[in-house]
């Protein structure tokens, strides 16, 4: 039985790490496989901003991890297999209910609509705020064909 809990403690670590902490992304970060690739860049001017909410999406990551986690810790609840398979029940439940809830934070961004030099327009959404552009600036939109970013 403990080497049970143990393998699936472990498992459990493994998976947080794996998932690791909620990140914010801004125009000037940039994650390990961007770096060293490819992308276009357009030059244009900013003609319109929105202050919009992005809210996480979430892949059910942080909540398959609540989910282990709270069943290591619900099944060492009670004395005896039956009580110990209620509370790994209970905790996975509750677990999950907490992973889920914590991966649909919400946070500020900006919809950045650039007329590039080219003559197309395009509208970008990112983190930040409408404070860091303004309508008529001169900016830079780059893209690896996935990703795409708006900076001064």
């Amino acid at each position: 039985m403990k080497r049970n809990v143990m393998a699936a403690a472990l498992f459990g670590v493994g998976l947080v790490l794996a998932s690791g902490c909620a990140t914010h992304s801004t125009p000037s970060t940039f994650n390990r496989s961007e770096v060293g690739a490819a992308r276009t860049v357009e030059m244009g001017t900013v003609r319109g901003l929105r202050d919009i909410t992005i809210q996480n999406d979430s892949r059910g990551v942080p909540t398959a991890t609540g989910a282990v986690l709270g069943g290591i810790a619900g099944s060492t609840i009670g004395s005896g297999t039956r009580a110990n398979t209620a509370g790994a029940v209970a905790g996975a439940v509750a677990g999950g209910a907490a992973g889920n809830a914590m991966a649909r934070g919400q946070r500020a961004g900006v919809e950045v609509t650039v007329e590039l030099d080219s003559g197309r327009s395009i509208a970008v959404a990112q983190d930040g705020t409408s404070n860091d552009f303004r309508v008529g600036d001169r900016v830079q939109v780059s893209s690896d064909g996935t990703t795409t970013r708006v900076t001064r």
